[in-house]
């Protein structure tokens, strides 16, 4: 039945228009399931509902170019990734277990990032009124390009200047003297301090490797908004990888909200609004 219900979903077609399906069927019925029970509905009704809204809005936002108004700005991207591992008996207690959610080519105001995923943990609805959609932990990680690193250091350590080649490796040189040589170094994470410890020493076309005991070079990070907390870095090709961890979100999930966004979804070139939306915890 899940199956039939994926396919009726679908049957509006990968680029049709979406009135040969009503995708607010099934919020009309998880209405009806929220407001006549007291704890999550257990049903095969409840499973069919969240089943056919997952792949509804899946259909809406893989492939597409998305403008999404929050609190704090205009995040641009495209959406390449929206997937999660359902089942019959989760569904029918509004759980919709883990969620992948991965995009490309994301703006950010004036800041630009190539690819990005989110990877939301335990995600269910929680029957209170309204419900709240909750997934905990989530975690982020983002391909930063390398020009940020140097950003960064032009902010925290001015006399520096720092680079990711097209080989992944991370160099430091002195701002002011580039000429003199660079210094390759391996980045580690420890809190809110990033240790870079050097490993070779370059100078136009020499190489020498440094000694294990080289001390380490800490650079102080800033704070991260909404309790965000950085748990990761490496190097890739001209990009740093950055990952980072949030303890829970929610979002209020009544059904005027659902169908708000169901619609913006529905019609290509509006941006979708969750401002005043979601809680970072």
């Amino acid at each position: 039945m899940l199956d039939v219900m994926d396919w009726i979903a679908g049957s509006a077609g990968g680029t049709g228009p979406l009135r040969r399906f009503d995708p607010f069927r099934p919020i009309d019925m998880l209405t009806s399931l929220w407001s006549s029970a007291a704890v999550a509905p257990v049903s095969s009704g409840a499973a069919m509902a969240y089943r056919t809204l997952f792949t509804t809005v899946r259909r809406l936002v893989v492939g597409r170019r998305l403008a999404i108004r929050l609190d704090d700005g205009v995040l641009n991207l495209t959406v390449t990734e929206f997937d999660s591992t359902l089942d019959v008996r989760g569904l029918s207690v509004g759980q919709l277990n883990d969620v992948r959610i991965a995009a490309r080519d994301i703006s950010w105001e004036d800041k630009t990032f190539d690819r990005a995923t989110a990877l939301l943990h335990n995600v269910h609805m929680r029957p209170t009124t309204p419900p709240v959609l909750v997934a905990a932990p989530v975690d982020l990680t983002v391909e930063v390009p390398t020009a940020a690193l140097d950003d960064l250091f032009r902010w925290v350590a001015p006399r520096l200047s720092g680079e990711v080649g097209s080989d992944g490796v991370a160099r430091l040189r002195m701002a002011r003297r580039p000429m003199l040589g660079h210094i390759e170094v391996d980045a580690r994470l420890d809190d809110s301090t990033l240790w870079l410890r050097p490993r070779v020493l370059g100078v136009r076309r020499s190489r020498w490797t440094l000694p294990a005991k080289t001390p380490a070079y800490p650079v102080c990070l800033p704070e991260l908004p909404h309790g965000l907390r950085l748990t990761g870095i490496a190097f890739a090709p001209d990009a740093v990888c950055l990952s980072a961890s949030v303890s829970e979100w929610q979002m209020d999930m009544p059904r005027k909200r659902l169908e708000d966004i169901l619609g913006q979804l529905s019609v290509a070139g509006v941006p979708l609004n969750l401002t005043r939306l979601t809680r970072l915890l």
